[in-house]
């Protein structure tokens, strides 16, 4: 058993303390980011008592989204890179319709 922890405690050493660079605090940081979408969405949905999907959602994918495209581009990753460009896509149409009922409703 103390063979396995110490394997254990190995591997964890190498994959989070020993690739730590600027790239892996970035990837990081966006994937932050990307969560706090979900976070941001819960709680608007828990005060309003219905499923609601706040425009900081919007703002917190395309956020995190620009930051693990350009992680993803960094690490050379084409499922990733092609997942977060179509992304990117989607969040920033989603930011126009919103922009364009506002202005229509003022």
């Amino acid at each position: 058993m103390p063979e396995i922890l110490n394997s254990f405690a190995q591997w964890l050493h190498d994959v989070f303390v020993k690739q730590i660079d600027f790239w892996v605090i970035l990837g990081f940081v966006a994937q932050f980011l990307f969560m706090m979408r979900f976070v941001v969405q819960w709680l608007a949905s828990e005060k309003a008592k219905r499923s609601v999907v706040p425009v900081a959602f919007w703002f917190f994918s395309l956020g995190g989204g620009v930051l693990l495209l350009v992680y993803a581009i960094q690490r050379e990753d084409p499922v990733f890179i092609a997942g977060q460009g179509l992304g990117l896509v989607i969040y920033l149409r989603n930011l126009a319709l919103i922009r364009g009922e506002k202005r229509r409703a003022e």
